[in-house]
């Protein structure tokens, strides 16, 4: 009796402390996102992205039809239907783990993006082990460029379709400010101040993309707007008759919807947000994601996989990071 009570208090204990922990952790609120951040990954836009090359205008991830073009939750993460809030991150340590059919310079430029975010910022990726419950799950299915937006809990996909997504470095950081927990530049509730954005070139059903986020649902964390942000549109996303879809009302500097990397605004958020001292990165810092010059074959990835429960197979990299497989 004395052991059942004993199990009792410590299983009561243990859950008063989830509470803590989870109220401790600052939310984002994507309740005005309604049911359409869910959805299931799309062989259609996997073969729009595969088409995709640097000589046309936009960017891979603006050829989807997931919310915003790259915004999407699997049904099998809706858990009661609807998702109104996520999270950041604890103490900025996400969790990661490497699965797909990368090859040596697709898994160069992964290491390249993770090792952008250790040198400008304190959010530090680490190789996930068993310990970890919450973590994101880097894949390669042929259905695009997405990811959900900030920390959902279990294991979380950021797709990176190998033909398309993996071009330039940026594109696989969009990808993961999305899983750190921003949304897009162009969407700042402010944005009608800085653009303009042309109804009339926009595709049939697409216009949704460019709603505006409601009143204190988003923070620019201080920063103007941002025309370089890696997290804006391109100025001919998602157009109907090859017309741009976003003119800017001020001058600027650089690329709208630039995929070269961080713009220096992108650095100064995601250090707000996660509340990062001036000193403070995660530079010197380095996961163990790089490999050989040979190919690392990964078998073959199934869509399902991204709705279902899988088997990982490890394989063995070149550092010793194990790099997981579907077969």
């Amino acid at each position: 009796m004395d052991f059942l009570i004993s199990m009792l208090f410590t299983s009561l204990l243990v859950s008063i402390l989830d509470v803590t922990t989870s109220k401790s952790i600052e939310q984002i609120d994507l309740s005005h996102y309604g049911p359409r951040l869910f959805g299931n990954p799309s062989k259609d836009v996997g073969a729009a992205v595969e088409h995709w090359n640097e000589n046309q205008s936009g960017n891979p991830e603006e050829l989807g039809s997931y919310l915003e073009g790259d915004i999407l939750f699997p049904r099998g993460n809706a858990r009661n239907g609807l998702i109104t809030e996520t999270s950041r991150w604890p103490n900025g340590v996400i969790p990661f783990e490497i699965v797909g059919d990368f090859d040596a310079r697709q898994m160069d430029l992964l290491e390249k993006a993770i090792n952008s975010y250790h040198d400008n910022t304190c959010l530090k990726f680490v190789p996930k082990d068993t310990t970890n419950k919450d973590y994101i799950s880097i894949q390669s299915s042929d259905s695009g460029c997405w990811s959900s937006v900030g920390r959902i809990g279990g294991r979380q996909v950021v797709n990176l379709q190998r033909n398309g997504c993996l071009t330039t470095i940026g594109t696989v950081i969009h990808e993961l400010m999305h899983a750190s927990g921003f949304t897009h530049e162009q969407n700042r509730e402010e944005r009608d101040d800085f653009v303009k954005i042309l109804q009339q070139n926009i595709k049939a059903d697409y216009a949704n993309n460019f709603e505006k986020a409601p009143a204190g649902t988003t923070s620019g964390f201080g920063t103007t707007y941002d025309f370089t942000s890696v997290m804006h549109y391109s100025d001919h996303a998602f157009s109907s008759n090859g017309q741009p879809t976003i003119v800017s009302k001020k001058q600027f500097d650089g690329k709208m919807g630039q995929r070269d990397g961080f713009s220096k605004m992108d650095i100064e958020k995601i250090n707000k947000m996660y509340k990062c001292s001036s000193t403070t990165t995660s530079s010197g810092y380095k996961p163990q994601v790089s490999v050989s010059s040979q190919s690392i074959s990964g078998g073959i990835e199934d869509i399902l996989s991204m709705i279902i429960p899988i088997h990982d197979k490890p394989h063995q990299m070149s550092n010793g990071y194990k790099k997981k497989s579907i077969l």
